[in-house]
């Protein structure tokens, strides 16, 4: 468990004296003026409680601690100070959520306890986070698996664009990429009311049934309706909701948002899954993405210049035929692997993993796997 206390202060002394008074209590860094103070989190952070002085040249401990909070939310941050005012307190508690303010000279004991406290707090906000996120995984985990087992063709399909999805969001810098892979992982979600045939017609452009296209229409609502009352989980139902929203929607009742009011992961979405369509109809890369930007006023202009860089560096990439000996890690599936008799173990685009690896090491005795398997290989 994290114990870590670090106190920042202008004053050299002030500092070796807390370090005295606290040495044999807690586990105490110091750190002289704020960019010290910076420095150390960077450097040996996250730290439990962080105490800082008020008022020190270049930057105030409101700043400071405002800095500290950007990286380290979960941090407790304190004011220890010679020049209380009801003013400062106020601006420090608003604007650096500071949980004590401190007045110089303070008793050791006081200060003492206000750090134990600090650290208590400290130790029920991260564990309450770790069981809220092991929760939050399992349940992203029980959804794949489900669709994996209910709609292999759904599942592939989400796997497929993950990689596309995660690269595009990191170059716009997305703040929680988390919920970006997750959206692309679960977009398929809501195809658990259709059958797998009815998804293999529309991945191959074939006509569908009109209660399949009525039922396929619907998917992106069924799959916020699934998430949505899962903690954590509501951005991420909000961007599943809007993954089929056109970019420029002038004049279309169907759709509440338009333009940047759709969420950015929803863009990059829509982008991606349109992308993973048209190839999966047959069409080359290269027409597949020119068939994109053909469609004026449909995607985020934005998304797709970024897009188009990532799939630009895939043409180092060369299409092999290897046998299932053959196969290595990091190799890009361009083709299903399918058995003999045509059932679906694996499908195209995704990335040769250990554990891909491994499963169909163990099926290749008993499931006839179809050989030769098309791969990308790296040219570089």
């Amino acid at each position: 468990m994290n114990d870590k206390v670090l106190f920042a202060d202008d004053e050299i002394n002030v500092l070796e004296g807390i370090r005295r008074q606290l040495r044999t209590v807690h586990d105490t860094t110091i750190a002289l003026g704020p960019q010290k103070g910076l420095q150390a989190v960077k450097e040996h952070g996250p730290f439990a409680v962080i105490v800082s002085d008020l008022r020190m040249p270049e930057m105030d401990g409101i700043e400071f601690l405002k800095k500290v909070r950007e990286k380290h939310p979960d941090t407790v941050r304190m004011i220890l100070t010679g020049n209380a005012d009801l003013k400062a307190a106020i601006e420090a508690v608003n604007e650096g959520s500071v949980f004590r303010f401190l007045t110089k000279p303070c008793h050791t004991t006081a200060l003492s306890m206000a750090v134990s406290t600090g650290i208590e707090q400290y130790r029920l906000v991260t564990s309450e986070k770790e069981l809220l996120e092991k929760t939050l995984k399992g349940c992203i985990n029980m959804l794949t698996d489900v669709l994996a087992l209910v709609n292999p063709e759904a599942f592939g399909r989400a796997s497929r664009i993950r990689k596309y999805c995660s690269e595009i969001a990191s170059i716009f810098e997305v703040k929680n990429l988390w919920q970006m892979e997750t959206a692309a992982l679960l977009s398929q979600i809501g195809c658990v009311v259709l059958s797998n045939e009815a998804l293999k017609k529309i991945y191959k452009g074939q006509e569908l049934a009109a209660n399949e296209k009525a039922a396929y229409e619907k998917h992106p609502m069924i799959g916020q309706d699934l998430l949505s009352n899962i903690p954590r989980m509501e951005e991420v139902a909000e961007i599943i909701k809007c993954q089929n929203f056109v970019y420029d929607s002038f004049g279309m009742k169907e759709q509440d948002l338009q333009g940047n009011e759709i969420p950015l992961e929803a863009r990059i979405l829509k982008a991606v899954l349109d992308f993973d369509m048209l190839e999966s109809k047959g069409l080359p890369k290269g027409m597949a993405f020119k068939k994109l930007k053909d469609g004026q006023g449909i995607y985020d202009p934005e998304v797709l210049e970024v897009f188009e860089h990532i799939l630009g560096t895939e043409l180092t990439y060369r299409m092999e035929e290897v046998s299932m000996d053959e196969l290595r890690i990091a190799m890009i599936l361009a083709e299903d692997i399918r058995t003999k008799d045509g059932v679906l173990l694996i499908s195209r685009g995704q990335v040769i993993t250990e554990v891909i690896l491994s499963r169909l090491n163990s099926m290749a005795g008993h499931s006839r796997i179809k050989e030769p398997i098309k791969v990308f290989v790296s040219g570089s």
